[in-house]
């Protein structure tokens, strides 16, 4: 039987394809590029760039060379290639940006099938820490730079870059629908705040693959700044580290997020593995993580709060509406951490209907507890109990106000040195609502009298089924499950 949805696909192409072919090529240099890397090119590209979309479309071509460029504004039809040895960098001066205190290379409004492909390299010079070194803030940047912004735009494709050093958010799509970013590698300073990867924000339709991303904030991060929604949004085969969150939603939550699924990722050398940020009264729901491997960061070397995953329902303000989260699955997860992940609602507003199966989680050294307080994600006014009372539990998977939980196979296998020091349970639940866990197992089994694998404070109607703890583990630090 043939496959109609990538029949259907394959004929829409074909006439994008057919375009592609028999479009004009305009190489920057026959408009006066420099290429000398101190040019500003900007004049000379932007003259391609009008050329081409006056022309109904074609490729903006860069040859080998070091294009020094302000902002380049993008018109539908447009294909800019940056060739191999061709490398666009990112003019540091606010002179030919229209904000005199932040910027973008390439911008883009209500636009359609545009891209930006290479195998070349744009560079954004934001190579100085600032923001994240413990002890050192840095110099404050007068004027910020990011790659891109593009806004209300569809059909949007950008394949094969590399991009170094972006100063601020690397690449943003505002409200925009049908994008796809593949094989693109982002090696921003890992120190330098603001330097997000990857910005879907309101978006519709979104594809992200293939991707490698460095970044000195979130990798990749979907927001909703403004009351419209972010949905159907796939995330996949994407290696990730971050000194903040690898896959983040929020904190800007004023539309609803839905039909969004992560899967095939690793996420290393990072504070926060997985974030669900809820402040300002929007819906989380229908939401899949599958077959994600976490390591986190060490969080004394970083500064920084450290949890594997973390999911929180707050108020931004204290008249800010409450939001809800609801139906997300996490199904084979492995974690590295010496910090539990915490999963949290609010008392007027549980998380429901969560799913975890088949989670692995190994300690090798545990991380103090003490001053540990949740993942706060700034700008926020309220505060209360919720913030330490849960974050600081003696354990490795804690979660507050679920209702509907749902709990298979979770494997928490401790080195017995780090369970000397900082003896925990496995899974701590509290105020949960209907539920079912199975298959809760915690090595080192621990003295008579010690913590227990499992413990349950304030639950209803929960079943619990086939939980133990057990002496020995694997090798490789992980337990045999049931």
């Amino acid at each position: 039987m043939r496959n109609h949805a990538v029949v259907g696909a394959l004929a829409l192409l074909v006439p994008v394809l057919s375009t592609i072919a028999g479009a004009s090529t305009y190489n920057v240099r026959d408009f006066g590029a420099k290429g000398d890397q101190s040019t500003n090119d900007q004049a000379s590209i932007q003259t391609a760039v009008d050329a081409c979309t006056a022309a109904g479309g074609g490729t903006v071509y860069f040859p080998a060379g070091d294009y020094l460029s302000s902002t380049i504004r993008l018109g539908s039809n447009v294909r800019v290639h940056l060739d191999a040895g061709a490398t666009l960098w990112v003019s540091q001066s606010p002179e030919g940006y229209e904000d005199p205190q932040r910027g973008h290379l390439f911008v883009a409004e209500d636009a359609e099938h545009i891209s930006i492909v290479g195998p070349g390299i744009i560079h954004g010079q934001g190579t100085a820490d600032y923001g994240r070194r413990p002890g050192d803030r840095g110099e404050k940047p007068a004027f910020r730079t990011g790659i891109l912004l593009f806004e209300r735009c569809r059909h949007v494709a950008i394949r094969d870059l590399t991009i170094l050093y972006s100063d601020a958010w690397t690449l943003h799509f505002k409200r925009c629908e049908t994008v796809y970013v593949d094989g693109v590698t982002i090696l921003n300073n890992y120190w330098r705040t603001n330097s997000d990867g990857i910005d879907p924000n309101s978006c519709r339709d979104v594809h992200i693959a293939n991707c490698h991303i460095v970044a000195g904030d979130d990798c990749i991060v979907l927001k909703a700044t403004d009351p419209y929604p972010c949905e159907n949004v796939v995330v996949t085969n994407c290696t990730l580290e971050s000194i903040a969150t690898a896959l983040k939603l929020g904190t800007e939550s004023r539309g609803d997020f839905r039909d969004i699924h992560f899967s095939n990722c690793v996420i290393r050398n990072t504070s926060v593995g997985i974030g669900f940020y809820l402040k300002d009264g929007a819906v989380m729901e229908d939401i899949g993580f599958s077959n994600i491997s976490i390591e986190t960061a060490d969080p004394v070397a970083v500064n920084h709060v450290v949890f594997p995953l973390f999911m929180d329902i707050e108020k931004r303000d204290a008249d800010s509406r409450v939001g809800a989260i609801r139906d997300v699955v996490f199904r084979d997860i492995q974690v590295r951490s010496g910090s539990g992940i915490l999963i949290q609602g609010m008392p007027e507003s549980p998380i429901e209907n969560l799913t975890m199966d088949n989670l692995s989680f190994c300690v090798a050294r545990a991380d103090d507890y003490t001053d540990r307080k949740k993942a706060v994600g700034g700008r926020r006014t309220t505060s209360d109990e919720r913030d330490f009372l849960y974050a600081q539990q003696p354990s490795y998977v804690t979660l507050a106000y679920v209702k509907g939980l749902t709990l298979d196979n979770v494997r928490v296998a401790i080195a017995e040195e780090a369970f000397q020091e900082h003896p925990r349970s496995a899974v701590s639940v509290h105020t949960i609502d209907d539920g079912a866990i199975r298959g809760v197992c915690r090595s080192p089994a621990g003295e008579d009298g010690s913590l227990p694998a499992l413990a349950l404070h304030a639950c209803q109607g929960v079943s619990v089924t086939d939980c133990s703890c057990v002496s020995d583990h694997d090798a490789d630090g992980s337990i045999p499950g049931p």
